[in-house]
């Protein structure tokens, strides 16, 4: 397998599912703008989209993915499907409870995320309400997971991948089409969201059956692989999923801040999710399971091959890509999202969280290279230590922080949180002697550092003023965007191919 045409692979799916993405936020934006509605909606969407990525995507995956690739290394096929079927009638059990007590539960749900919507009642009312929609969402999206986690262990990466397109069209079309003819028109995305993940399980379950892995489930709460499965999900809960932890806080803080600070921070972190979808997320599907085929063969040399690929990979495409971002986020923030009822000052102020989110995006992505070589030796341990330091560390900052950036110390404080915890990652890699870098770093780093640098002084004489931005139509705005876009990805990626980097010096295969 080809890792660097895996990654562009799952990288090309991604970047159609966040286009889609994309617009349906600006659909969102345009006809519902920034209100009591868009808050309530967002913040019932957090939650679900919170244990969506801690339990099925964070901690089942990274718990999972390993077992299941020591499965395929030292068991039979038949064995192997015995494990499908006991863990998919496990978590299904689970999540049919979680659901329903979710459901039952909605309003101290809410008033525990966003306690000062309770200060508004119709605000928290709506919220209630549409969590209660969404709450089924997890129960579906955490099977799609699970079927997603079992296509990537084969190397079925392209599905999994752009499964994630049908819940934004579900969402367009609800917003569009469905939205104008409710008594409640946000009430539309909740029941969008609901079918996308239908459609998002439905999709998946005939490439399951084509490989022959399509479980039965089976709830065996003896088996001891699903023991260590579970085992393993506790602490890696807190593992991976700091950032999303930090974000439901920022929200609890948001809601005491003023109207809009809930719907500025998402729409900055829906751009954040960008190079981290494109980038990090990739990695991190191709590498867990590249990374515990090696552990289980217990081939170091090849661990730490891949593990250098990855960590050279991201800097080379997440440095520039922060820079960017930064640099040009009010343009970017006009193009996608100005217009209808979301003005000028909304993207001021979604600029401010987008700039201070930038400063962690690297971070962001290094912890989804760098978490795998744990999980991929089963050590869910110093993780899980790693994680609760860095999320004490985050809510301090964001004491000392929101009273003078208000929504942008909220954002400020995710991305610090970010950087502590890949630089606490790489140094326990590299002190318990799981990882040794290859030589060349600090020349491949100065020159990295050179070429951002000259990408940087382009982009900032490019862009112009704001002023001007908010005077040009639609189309006009995004013709300047791309011009200045392409000129700093002409202008990077020229400067390393004249500072002597090459293609082929990424390529790498793998079983």
């Amino acid at each position: 397998m080809n890792l660097l045409k895996t990654v562009f692979t799952v990288s090309g799916m991604t970047l159609i599912s966040r286009i889609l993405g994309f617009i349906r936020d600006a659909a969102i934006a345009r006809i519902f703008g920034v209100s009591v509605a868009t808050d309530a909606f967002w913040t019932a969407f957090k939650i679900p989209n919170l244990l969506r990525r801690t339990f099925a995507e964070g901690a089942f995956s990274q718990a999972f993915v390993p077992i299941l690739a020591e499965y395929r290394k030292t068991k039979s096929d038949e064995e192997t499907n015995t494990l499908l079927n006991h863990v998919a009638g496990v978590l299904g059990l689970a999540l049919l409870i979680v659901t329903i007590l979710g459901i039952i539960a909605a309003p101290f749900v809410v008033w525990l995320t966003a306690t000062g919507f309770a200060n508004t009642p119709a605000k928290f009312e709506l919220t209630v309400t549409l969590l209660r929609w969404l709450f089924p969402y997890i129960f579906l999206i955490s099977l799609a997971s699970l079927a997603g986690s079992i296509l990537n262990a084969y190397n079925k990466f392209s599905v999994p991948a752009f499964t994630p397109t049908l819940l934004n069209i579900s969402m367009i079309i609800a917003t569009v089409f469905v939205a104008p003819h409710m008594h409640t028109p946000v009430l539309a995305l909740a029941i969008g969201v609901l079918i996308g993940g239908i459609l998002q399980l439905g999709y998946q379950l005939p490439h399951l059956a084509k490989l022959g892995k399509l479980p039965k489930p089976m709830p065996a709460f003896k088996d001891p692989a699903v023991k260590r499965i579970v085992l393993q999900m506790g602490p890696a809960i807190f593992a991976v999923s700091i950032s999303q932890i930090s974000l439901l806080i920022n929200t609890w803080f948001a809601s005491y801040l003023e109207n809009g600070s809930v719907t500025w921070l998402y729409n900055a972190d829906r751009l954040m999710e960008l190079p981290t979808g494109l980038l990090g997320v990739a990695l991190g599907t191709v590498l867990l399971p590249s990374l515990s085929r090696s552990a289980a063969s217990n081939n170091q040399e090849e661990f730490n091959a891949l593990l250098d690929w990855g960590l050279r990979l991201t800097l080379l495409l997440a440095i520039p890509a922060a820079v960017g971002l930064a640099i040009m986020a009010a343009p970017l923030l006009a193009t996608l999202f100005m217009g209808g009822k979301y003005t000028a000052r909304d993207v001021l102020m979604t600029e401010q969280a987008l700039a201070a989110y930038s400063i962690g995006l690297a971070g962001l992505i290094l912890v989804k290279v760098l978490a795998p070589g744990f999980y991929a030796r089963q050590n869910i341990k110093t993780p899980v230590k790693i994680g609760i330091a860095v999320l004490c560390f985050t809510q301090a900052t964001n004491y000392v922080l929101v009273p003078f950036m208000k929504h942008a110390g909220l954002a400020l404080a995710i991305s610090l949180g970010a950087m502590a915890n890949a630089g606490l990652l790489f140094f326990n890699l590299r002190r318990r002697g799981e990882y040794q870098p290859a030589a060349g770093w600090l020349v491949f780093f100065s020159k990295l550092i050179l070429a951002t640098s000259l990408m940087a002084v382009f982009l900032w004489f490019a862009k112009g003023s704001f002023d001007t931005w908010t005077h040009l139509r639609a189309w006009q705005r995004a013709i300047w965007l791309t011009a200045c876009i392409g000129g700093g990805v002409v202008l990077y990626f020229g400067s390393l191919y004249a500072l002597g980097f090459r293609l082929s010096q990424f390529k790498r295969r793998a079983d």
